[in-house]
């Protein structure tokens, strides 16, 4: 088993609290994603998805909940997401709307989202994070 290494980004939430960003690579695209350990799976923007796939279905499960918001979810496949060095392919990803996450975030001095990295990924892939460091350790 490797480890793959990636950054982390600490984010100051107006000492209110902290948010862990990594970057990820999706549709050929550099973005910032929210890491969520809470969160139950990865979810993507809606508006990112919609832009670069044209098969997308709106989810059986009508709603979806996450600590960011509450919508309609679609669903569709993202041929290629890079989280670091961990190249994830043909990967069945859910679409919530994101826009009210990152309005948020430009509003406090911080870059946009495009995804929340969540449970599937991290359980998968055996994740551990280290704050000190600031280091997110992925094993394949």
């Amino acid at each position: 088993m490797r480890a793959i290494t990636v950054p982390l980004e600490l984010i100051n939430l107006q000492d209110d609290g902290f948010h862990l960003l990594v970057e990820i690579v999706v549709f050929g695209e550099t973005h910032f994603a929210v890491l969520d350990t809470g969160a139950s799976r990865s979810v993507f923007d809606k508006g990112l998805m919609e832009k670069h796939i044209s098969d997308i279905t709106v989810s059986e499960e009508a709603q979806a909940a996450t600590i960011f918001s509450t919508s309609t979810t679609l669903q569709g496949v993202i041929p290629k997401l890079n989280v670091g060095k961990l190249k994830l392919k043909d990967y069945p990803a859910v679409a919530l709307d994101l826009q009210s996450v990152t309005d948020t975030y430009l509003m406090l001095g911080h870059p946009p989202i495009a995804a929340i990295i969540g449970g599937d990924i991290l359980m998968k892939y055996k994740a551990k994070i280290d704050y000190e460091k600031r280091i997110l350790r992925l094993y394949k």
